[in-house]
C-alpha cells in the first residue's frame, strides 16, 4: 500500500446490498481481533448505510464496544438455529454456519478473524477471509499442541476456500505463501491503523490524572499488550538493572501465567520495586500511558503486525522493538530494533533513547511521517479495493 491518503472520490464504487460476517471476535473479544473486527464493521456500516449487515456468531454476550454498531437499523446478529449448533459453537462456526449463510445469500461474506466455514465455496457467494498471522507454525512453543494442529487445519482450509485472502502485513502474506502455498495474486495486503485518539495531543491535566489514578512512576518504559511469553516482556525486566535507577518498567495488559516468571526474575534482580503491572486499564487511558513514557518496549518474538508500535509512535514515544517478524514493517524509522534474545542490545537501545534527546526527537519525527501509510483513509481504500476484487473474481 502506498503512503498517500485517499479521498472518497478515489474509492471504488461497489453495488452491495447485503454482507455477511463471521463476527465471533467482534461480539466476544474486547481487544486485538475484536478491535479489528469492530473497526471493519463500523467502516462498512458507514460506507453502506442501507446494506443489510448480518453478524454470524456462535453466541452473544453484552459488549459495550459493539453497541454503537448494533444500534444501526441495517445491522443484526444471527446465532445457531439448531440445538446442536448452540451446544457446539465451534463446530457450527466451522461447518454448520454455511447453511444459514446460504439462506441469507449476501452479496459478499467476510471472515474477519482467520476462518471461513466448510462449504462456503459451494454456495456461489464471493468470500474473503482476513488472516492476521500464522505464528503457531514458526513458533509452536507458544501454543498448546492440540491448538496448533487445529489452527493449521482451519487457517489452511479457509485460505484455500476463500475467493480472496486479506493479509494484515507483508510478513503475514509471506508466511501464507511459504507455509500454505497460497498464490501471491490471491492475497491483498491491507494495513490496519490505530485508533485516532493516539494521534491527539495528551494535555498535561490528562497526563497528571492518569499518572495519579494508576500511580505511575515519574520516569518509565511502557510495554502494552497481553503479558505472555511470546511477547517477551522479560527482556525489558532483565535490562532494568543496567538502566538508570530512576527508570521503571510499566506493563499494561492482560496477565497470563508468564506474570509469575516476570515477577520472580524482577525479585531475583532486585528491581521488583521498579516493576509495575496494570491489568484491566481503560482503553481511553492508553494514549496517556504512551505519552508519559520515555520509551515504549515491544520485543516480541513474533507478531502478525504490531499495533502497539504504531500507537506509541503516533503518541510521540519512540520504540525499542524486536527484529525477526513484522515489527520493522510497523515501526519503520520510528524505532530501534534488537534481536529478541539479546538483553545487551535492548540495554544499548534503551540507553541511547534515554540519554540522547536528538535521537529521540529524530525517531519520533521520522516515525510519525512513516506511519501516515497506516491512516484510516488508506485502510478504507485497501478494504474496499479487496472487496471489489472479491466481487469481480
Amino acid at each position: 500500500m502506498d503512503n498517500a491518503n485517499h479521498t472518497l472520490s478515489e474509492l471504488p464504487t461497489l453495488n452491495i446490498n447485503s454482507i455477511g460476517f463471521d463476527a465471533k471476535r467482534a461480539v466476544l473479544n474486547y481487544s486485538g481481533l475484536g478491535n479489528y473486527s469492530r473497526l471493519v464493521l463500523e467502516l462498512i456500516a458507514n460506507r453502506f448505510p442501507t446494506a443489510e449487515m448480518r453478524l454470524f456468531t456462535p453466541k452473544v454476550k453484552e459488549n459495550r464496544l459493539l453497541q454503537p454498531i448494533l444500534q444501526r437499523p441495517n445491522v443484526s446478529i444471527e446465532t445457531p438455529d439448531t440445538i446442536f449448533g448452540r451446544m457446539f459453537g465451534s463446530l457450527w462456526r466451522s461447518r454448520g454456519m454455511t447453511s444459514q449463510i446460504k439462506r441469507f445469500n449476501p452479496d459478499l461474506f467476510h471472515g474477519l478473524s482467520n476462518q471461513l466455514p466448510v462449504g462456503i465455496d459451494k454456495t456461489g457467494i464471493p468470500s474473503l477471509v482476513t488472516i492476521h498471522d500464522v505464528i503457531f507454525i514458526p513458533h509452536p512453543e507458544f501454543y498448546h499442541r492440540p491448538d496448533v494442529e487445529i489452527y493449521k487445519r482451519h487457517f489452511h482450509r479457509s485460505a484455500n476456500l476463500a475467493t480472496r485472502v486479506m493479509a494484515i502485513s507483508e510478513c503475514t502474506k509471506r508466511d501464507l505463501i511459504h507455509y500454505f502455498n497460497i498464490p501471491e495474486e490471491k492475497i491483498d495486503i491491507v494495513y490496519q491503523g490505530c485508533d485516532n485518539s493516539f494521534y491527539m495531543p495528551v494535555t498535561k491535566e490528562r497526563l497528571d490524572d492518569v499518572r495519579k489514578r494508576y500511580a505511575l512512576p515519574e520516569r518509565y518504559i511502557v510495554g502494552v499488550g497481553t503479558i505472555e511469553r511470546r511477547k517477551n516482556q522479560l527482556l525489558a525486566v532483565k535490562a532494568l538493572p543496567s538502566l538508570p535507577s530512576d527508570i521503571s518498567l510499566v506493563l499494561v495488559g492482560r496477565p497470563t501465567d508468564y506474570v509469575k516468571e516476570i515477577q520472580k526474575e524482577a525479585t531475583r534482580l532486585g528491581v521488583s520495586d521498579r516493576l509495575k503491572l496494570i491489568h484491566g486499564a481503560d482503553f481511553k487511558d492508553f494514549p496517556a500511558f504512551y505519552s508519559g513514557a520515555i520509551l515504549s518496549s515491544y520485543p516480541s518474538h513474533y507478531e502478525g503486525f504490531g499495533i502497539p508500535v504504531i500507537e506509541s509512535i503516533a503518541s510521540g514515544t519512540p520504540v525499542v522493538a524486536a527484529t525477526g517478524s513484522c515489527l520493522e514493517e510497523a515501526g519503520g524509522p520510528g524505532a530501534l530494533y534488537v534481536t529478541p534474545q539479546s538483553t545487551d542490545e535492548f540495554i544499548d537501545a534503551a540507553r541511547a533513547i534515554i540519554s540522547d534527546t536528538s535521537l529521540r526527537d529524530s525517531l519520533v519525527a521520522n516515525g510519525q511521517k512513516y506511519i501516515k501509510r497506516f491512516s484510516a483513509e488508506n485502510f478504507t481504500k485497501g478494504l474496499l479495493d479487496s472487496y471489489a476484487r472479491t466481487l469481480g473474481s
